[in-house]
């Protein structure tokens, strides 16, 4: 009786701390928070609503520079994926179908990752969702791939952003960090 007393408060105590076995053997870990704005890099969140009421919401994780040299630098090498925020994948979901730098996006959820260049972008737009941002879930769930334009910012921008800008035929969204803002087109519809 004594030993079964002294096992549910030692597997009380183990449990409580968060006792977790790594290769390295045991080691204490601290009880990861919930609260995602506690987070380096916290959510942030942007949306466009068409004349409609019809919307296209993004949310991510915006990371900081932190005096780091980002684009074509270690923290997002030019010509290789990214996915464009920190944490979990980005996600893009619309309740319209959509255009978006001239392709046809169906109303749904999906995640979206970039190829940053010096000049150009690349958008991807992918099926699969409720994925970590790393590793790239791959081609074979590709929704689509369009280009983004590429310029310059007065001023450096310390958070990730990405936001949405009204145009005569819907908005363009924008992704700005650093030095640079890519940018694609996106209208109500699908062509």
């Amino acid at each position: 009786m004594r030993t079964r007393k002294f096992l549910a408060a030692a597997t009380l105590i183990l449990a409580s701390v968060g006792i977790v076995y790594s290769h390295e053997g045991l080691k204490s870990a601290p009880i990861q928070a919930t609260d995602k704005s506690k987070r380096p890099s916290p959510a942030a969140h942007a949306e466009y609503q068409f004349g409609d009421g019809k919307t296209v919401i993004v949310d991510y994780s915006s990371p900081r520079m932190k005096g780091r040299t980002i684009f074509g630098g270690a923290v997002v090498p030019y010509g290789q994926i990214w996915r464009a925020g920190a944490n979990e994948a980005t996600t893009f979901v619309t309740n319209t179908d959509l255009t978006v730098g001239g392709k046809a996006v169906p109303a749904g959820s999906y995640t979206i990752f970039v190829i940053p260049n010096k000049d150009k972008w690349t958008l991807i737009i992918q099926k699969k969702t409720a994925e970590w941002g790393v590793p790239y879930p791959g081609e074979a769930s590709e929704l689509l791939r369009t280009d983004m334009k590429v310029s310059t910012l007065s001023s450096p921008l310390e958070n990730f952003t990405i936001g949405f800008d009204k145009t005569a035929g819907g908005c363009t969204m924008h992704m700005d960090w650093e030095t640079k803002r890519a940018s694609v087109d996106i209208a109500e519809g699908a062509k």
